[in-house]
């Protein structure tokens, strides 16, 4: 059978590899051409578009770059009618996926969708498009289940891919990983500060304004596979801190706290049971226009899932060096690092356990040989 899958930015890239690799389990001759990254290319298939080509981040930047994003959706058209996949499986990254989705079910193709966008946050009206395009929907947040019964759409809960990806992964030894990358002893807070330039720009230099603050604890960034050593080292020169890239689920595991940007990352965070403070922030014209559209108490998923303030949150005008310095300071020794690791477990239970990769690349494959 041929799959073609069509995924963008680094959690699309992972989750994509996972499906992929369970895919080939369930059909040994999977002929898969996609859209995606570095993982799902080690894992197999025809690499069509690396994400990294289309990385625009908030409502300004896409407009700005809106005669690249046309042209990609044109090229992308073309390749599916070339490929004549018997199933073309979406992940997230609604802006691109569902005007493929719309042009591909009025063609005949078979659409199923993983990870779903997120409509629970904004524009739940695209409810509509997707029970009109989409065959089949996998979601894998437990909220989301009820969210579209709401709609009269049935979809499948399978489980959080993530909880799949940290349990399965190597034990670091941390005195390894300290002398291989030079960390010394103290101990260590992670700096997450995102995967695409305009985030990256925006919140980075603020989170090493911690590092004189905090002078008993080692700083390390966490650098995207999405971006350059040299576009890192603008930030950091000069500044008394670690810089490690590709190794965030390492970094993590040995991890006392960390920095985070919302997104993904904030999950995985609280998978490896660390304390964290969420942050973000865009551009002004971006966020006065998400404002007045998301219609959500919390921007991080581990609050979405949790429905409370499980980690604190701050936002654009929020995330200011003085309030990151309190916060910071209640995750390391404050009375919220506790709090965190009781709820952390609780969140983890709400997931669904392991699988999700393999349940979802069950029904997708059985879905095909219907």
């Amino acid at each position: 059978m041929k799959y073609y899958i069509i995924a963008g930015e680094a959690s699309g890239d992972l989750h994509g590899a996972n499906l992929m690799k369970e895919i080939l389990k369930e059909d040994s001759e999977a002929d898969i051409r996609f859209w995606g990254g570095d993982l799902m290319q080690a894992t197999g298939g025809t690499l069509v578009s690396h994400y990294k080509e289309r990385a625009f981040m908030g409502f300004v930047e896409v407009i700005l770059n809106l005669r690249k994003i046309f042209g990609f959706i044109g090229f992308c058209k073309k390749d599916i009618t070339e490929f004549k996949p018997d199933v073309i499986i979406f992940i997230d990254n609604s802006g691109f996926n569902l005007p493929i989705a719309k042009w591909a079910k009025e063609r005949g193709y078979k659409t199923n969708y993983y990870i779903s966008p997120q409509v629970w946050a904004s524009r739940a009206s695209r409810v509509q498009a997707i029970k009109r395009d989409i065959d089949k929907m996998f979601v894998i947040l437990p909220f989301e289940k009820a969210f579209y019964q709401k709609y009269d759409y049935e979809v499948e809960f399978v489980g959080h891919p993530l909880i799949d990806g940290i349990a399965g992964r190597k034990q670091v030894d941390e005195e390894e990983f300290r002398n291989a990358n030079e960390l010394g002893e103290k101990e260590i807070i992670a700096l997450l500060p995102g995967s695409r330039k305009q985030e990256i720009t925006k919140i980075l230099t603020t989170m090493l304004e911690m590092v004189d603050k905090f002078p008993k604890y080692q700083f390390v960034v966490a650098g995207a596979p999405s971006q350059t050593d040299e576009f890192y080292a603008t930030f950091l020169e000069g500044k008394n801190v670690k810089f490690i890239k590709n190794k965030t689920y390492d970094l993590l595991s040995i991890a006392k706290a960390a920095l985070v940007t919302s997104g993904t990352a904030t999950l995985e965070t609280a998978l490896f049971k660390v304390p964290q403070v969420v942050c973000y922030k865009g551009s002004w014209l971006s966020y006065q226009i998400a404002k007045r559209i998301i219609t959500l108490k919390y921007i991080s998923l581990v609050n979405l899932i949790m429905d409370k303030e499980v980690v604190t949150e701050l936002i654009q005008n929020d995330f200011t060096p003085k309030r990151l310095e309190q916060e910071l300071q209640e995750i390391v020794e404050g009375p919220k690092r506790e709090q965190q690791f009781l709820d952390y477990f609780e969140l983890e239970n709400k997931l669904g356990g392991k699988g999700a990769s393999s349940k979802a690349a069950k029904l997708i494959v059985q879905g095909v040989k219907k």
